[in-house]
């Protein structure tokens, strides 16, 4: 088979560290019968070993050159190949009502708005496993009052607990990244520990509030939290955002929403 070369518009940096491709593997811990998606399977390197435990597996690409590859090489009725944008997949539109596990070696360049599109499926997920950049795992992973805690750690804390399993050096990859790259586990939580009324206002005013992250919550959400709210929620507004815990964020969002504020209220055009 002809080597294929990585494509810098598609972000591909394909693994090929055993060590590595192992402990994922094992991370996953894949049952004969689980429903695993695959998210950019790449040349196939945690792919094979995934289907040597499973009775099928489902896959998500965007290249035809690897699409056509995988199709040569692995059975139709064992790998199940869906052609196209991970960001614009139905991950639910799989299995019906069955649990996913999710796993991949995700494109760094789409790594943040891919992880807010898979947020949306928590509900169907039993766990994800994602080879990421280490700077995007340490902002994930990040407590507040930190400079890595912003937009991207409240938003994804709220729904899953994660954890940093596997550091990964840039060797590990063919051709090697200029970063550093981590393993991250997420487990969607059964019960949300802070459950936000309007999750929509929620998730604009969190955007709204790290807008420009060197400001205070009184300026950054001028004109949508006043200082009687503040003072109600007993919430410093002198604060930074990235001082406030997830429970102060979805406190404030419950009494935008109990107030009437609808969530196209709670975002400014301004906010990043």
């Amino acid at each position: 088979m002809s080597k294929h070369i990585a494509r810098k518009r598609f972000g591909q940096n394909f693994l090929q560290d055993p060590r590595t491709i192992a402990d994922i593997v094992e991370a996953v811990r894949p049952a004969y019968d689980d429903l695993v998606i695959e998210i950019g399977p790449g040349l196939g390197a945690i792919t094979r070993p995934l289907l040597a435990q499973l009775a099928t597996l489902h896959v998500v690409e965007i290249d035809r050159d690897i699409i056509a590859r995988l199709k040569r090489e692995f059975p139709a009725d064992r790998l199940t190949i869906h052609e196209g944008d991970a960001l614009a997949f139905d991950f639910a539109s799989i299995g019906g009502s069955a649990p996913l596990k999710i796993v991949g070696n995700l494109p760094y360049n789409i790594s943040t708005p891919l992880l807010f599109h898979l947020a949306r499926f928590a509900h169907r997920v039993v766990d994800m496993h994602f080879m990421l950049q280490k700077e995007v795992v340490d902002r994930m992973v990040a407590e507040p009052s930190t400079p890595d805690y912003g937009r991207l750690s409240v938003m994804l804390q709220y729904h899953f607990s994660m954890e940093r399993i596997l550091d990964v050096p840039p060797e590990a990859f063919s051709p090697p990244p200029k970063v550093d790259s981590a393993v991250v586990r997420m487990i969607p939580y059964p019960t949300l520990p802070y459950p936000a009324q309007d999750e929509a206002l929620f998730a604009n005013l969190v955007q709204t509030a790290f807008g420009q992250r060197r400001k205070t919550l009184r300026n950054n959400l001028k004109g949508v939290l006043d200082d009687t709210g503040f003072e109600a929620l007993h919430i410093d507004p002198g604060l930074r955002p990235e001082a406030l815990p997830l429970a102060g964020f979805v406190a404030m969002a419950n009494y935008l929403s109990q107030a009437g504020c609808t969530a196209a209220q709670a975002k400014r055009p301004e906010a990043e």
